[in-house]
């Protein structure tokens, strides 16, 4: 099966999908991993929760203008619901994805 395209994840029906820029040298991005998972975990078959390496996808990190990381974007069906650079607390995350569910 071909590898979708970053177009092709966050434009697909049903659940939401939240998108964390980052690289691996990024001591903040570090902090925000465990925060991501454990979102993820919490909302298990109601959000994708992907990430993109901006080291490795620069041209979909200039696409959606990301200047810091790490740099969080909530899409659903292609449309940008949400976005955020920095660390995110867990209970403020969940907030986010829990206003966007439907």
């Amino acid at each position: 099966m071909p590898k979708k395209s970053f177009q092709e994840i966050i434009s697909s029906p049903g659940m939401p999908v939240l998108v964390d820029f980052y690289a691996d040298w990024c001591g903040p991005c570090k902090t925000m991993a465990p925060i991501l998972q454990q979102v993820a975990r919490q909302y298990e078959g109601k959000l994708k929760v992907i990430k993109i390496d901006v080291d490795k996808n620069p041209a979909v990190a200039q696409q959606y203008r990301v200047q810091g990381i790490p740099t969080l974007l909530l899409f659903h069906q292609g449309k940008q619901l949400w976005r955020q650079s920095g660390v995110v607390p867990a209970h403020q995350l969940s907030q986010v994805v829990q206003q966007h569910l439907k």
